[in-house]
């Protein structure tokens, strides 16, 4: 099996900009080009201006001459262009969906997407038995909205929380769905924005099963040159969303099972992963930002402890936090002041809980901890100590911040969804309450 170099596999087609252009420039040539993004230069960094900024720049009526050196711009991982494909395994955990390929005087080439990642993956090394349905117990978050939603509300609603595309929804049924390319149509339109969504958005919609494998819904992904799966139940009701990304992701377990496999056959990459396999397996397992595990290990871990509950007749319990305000947060202070918070918060959490207890960031400012051994009574003194101490932090720029908790025992019979949502539940109370409380939610 030979992977194929970056350089095969780039667009060269880019649209790119000087950091000293303005941003209606920038705009101009994304409509004229008809793209969705364009790659800012800015000396030896490169960075990206997408859909979600220009809503949210027309969100703040900003300027539209002043310079894009003046406008918060995400910065894109860069690769050689000599490269192999399966290193771009290491900026999956990125946020950004694109990677800028360089020549070797550091100069653009093109840009690797996730779309060009899928198209060079064989689906035949793909986990034939990985079903979505399995994938969707992690509880993923989507947005949809009902179809007389008004198309300005919501695209300010996915500027505010950064979603590239909403379903929308009757009866809990998809019917359509609006993507950031019919953003740029709307832009590119001046259409009326305060109308229902119904109006602009792409329908029908095709969706997948949740009972499909993984090899099936990539094959889709690339039959179709989509970049997400809308997932559907038995009665088509609306399961869940996945993207090429999340696709991706799944399949490194199993090239590398293939590579211990093969040996012969796969000594090329064999030789490319030899001093990386500890690099990917802590990237497959824990957030790139805090360092703690991410949500696939926490799956992984809560079987295994759950298991160990049972067999030893012990007690479990979970605690569900998020950190008050934290919008506010990164809307003032920035979103590197933002990431701070979370790491201070996550090195919080490491200091305060038992050394037996296993901490996963769940998402945005949201964090999940798992208490072997705890009871009820255990787990809401300890969220309440962590609430204390999290509220004593002295955090640079910030100052105080607060958090707000859910409880839940976990018994026997509990998939991990039925936890999370019960201690789901517990902090949406806390919520109510005023925040920077503890609540709890018993199982029934």
């Amino acid at each position: 099996m030979k992977f194929p170099l970056i350089s095969d596999i780039a667009s060269t087609s880019v649209v790119s900009v000087d950091i000293t252009s303005s941003v209606a420039e920038a705009i101009g040539m994304m409509l004229d080009k008809d793209h969705r993004n364009v790659i800012v230069i800015d000396k030896d960094c490169f960075k990206i201006l997408t859909v979600i900024d220009i809503l949210n720049i027309q969100k703040n009526k900003l300027d539209l001459s002043v310079k894009l050196s003046e406008v918060h711009l995400d910065i894109v991982p860069v690769i050689g262009r000599e490269k192999n494909v399966l290193d771009t395994m290491e900026y999956l955990n990125n946020s950004i969906e694109y990677i800028c390929v360089i020549n070797p005087d550091k100069s653009l080439y093109g840009i690797v997407t996730h779309t060009d990642i899928t198209s060079n993956i064989d689906p035949d090394t793909l986990m034939d038995n990985y079903r979505l349905q399995d994938f969707l117990k992690l509880n993923r978050r989507i947005k949809w909205v009902k179809k007389d939603t008004i198309t300005f509300d919501l695209l300010k609603t996915m500027a505010n929380d950064a979603f590239d595309n909403a379903v929308i929804v009757e009866d809990m049924k998809p019917i359509g769905i609006l993507t950031t390319k019919d953003v740029m149509g709307l832009i590119r339109n001046k259409n009326d924005l305060n109308v229902s969504v119904s109006e602009y958005m792409s329908t029908p919609i095709e969706t997948v099963p949740r009972n499909s494998s993984v090899k099936e819904a990539l094959e889709f992904i690339k039959e179709k040159h989509y970049k997400r799966v809308v997932v559907v139940d038995n009665k088509g009701n609306l399961s869940g969303i996945v993207t090429q990304k999340e696709l991706i992701s799944l399949t490194y377990s199993r090239w590398a099972t293939l590579m211990k496999e093969y040996q012969k056959e796969l000594s090329e990459i064999n030789n490319i992963l030899k001093d990386k396999n500890k690099e990917y397996e802590t990237l497959a397992s824990t957030d790139s930002l805090t360092g703690l595990y991410n949500r696939y290990k926490f799956s992984e871990l809560y079987l295994s402890s759950y298991l160990a509950m049972t067999q030893r007749h012990n007690e479990m319990s979970m605690i569900l936090m998020d950190i008050d305000f934290f919008k506010k947060v990164n809307d003032t202070y920035g979103h590197n002041t933002g990431d701070n918070v979370l790491v201070q918060v996550s090195h919080a959490l490491l200091k305060t809980l038992r050394n037996i207890d296993i901490v996963c960031r769940w998402g945005g400012e949201e964090f999940i901890v798992l208490l072997p051994t705890a009871n009820l009574e255990n787990a809401l003194y300890l969220a309440e100590k962590l609430r204390v101490y999290i509220e004593e932090l002295d955090i640079d720029i910030v100052g105080k911040v607060t958090a707000s908790f859910g409880v839940t025992q976990i018994i026997e019979g509990d998939e991990m969804e039925d936890a999370v949502a019960r201690a789901d539940e517990a902090l949406y109370l806390a919520k109510n309450s005023g925040r920077n409380c503890v609540k709890s939610k018993l199982a029934v």
